[in-house]
């Protein structure tokens, strides 16, 4: 008998892990959308236009930065979510002096889910704003590459990055789109 509650109860348990390590696999590849949208963003191109779906789930993963910062960011909103909730529960008094009251509200616990999303949201925005600025700027510090065409004809430029499909190429404030697997050799973005 108690072999079987120990194997549902693992059974559970598992469950819960996977669902959990896809919310977190999903919020990070939403994350690494949002990143990488600022950093190209920054050079007048629409990555969404120039990629496909593959180039979003590994995202988070292509730049250690992301990764790092994606898990640090679901992290600390969980740490503070739960620091929250454990106030309330442990110091009821100061809880409600600093929340004027309104945790006796019976709408508060839903605001309180939507206050914290809103300001996850809005730390994600600002934090993929400013990493698209100081990705943009270690880019343009980078030496030129040159890239070489099947008939031979060279292109020099800054590389600012790539999608499956297409390399982005930086040269003198003009940005061309250079597909890697068409007959077409190179494309101007304005």
């Amino acid at each position: 008998m108690k072999e079987g509650l120990i194997k549902d109860a693992y059974e559970a348990l598992i469950k819960e892990i996977q669902t959990v390590i896809t919310i977190c696999y999903i919020l990070t590849v939403g994350i690494g959308m949002l990143f990488n949208y600022q950093l190209y963003s920054e050079f007048g191109i629409n990555v969404f236009d120039y990629s496909d779906v593959f180039d979003f789930l590994i995202a988070p993963f292509a730049d250690f930065k992301i990764l790092l910062f994606s898990v640090a960011s679901i992290g600390f909103s969980s740490i503070l979510l739960q620091t929250d909730i454990i106030w309330k529960k442990k110091f009821p008094k100061s809880y409600s002096k600093s929340s004027f009251g309104l945790d006796k509200k019976p709408w508060f616990n839903r605001y309180r889910y939507i206050a914290f999303s809103f300001l996850f949201i809005t730390y994600l925005y600002l934090s993929a704003d400013e990493y698209g600025n100081y990705a943009s700027r270690q880019i343009k510090k980078q030496t030129p590459v040159e890239i070489r065409f099947s008939d031979n004809e060279v292109k020099t430029g800054i590389m600012i990055g790539k999608t499956a499909n297409v390399l982005f190429l930086l040269n003198d404030e003009k940005v061309t789109a250079i597909p890697i697997t068409s007959l077409v050799k190179e494309f101007e973005i304005k």
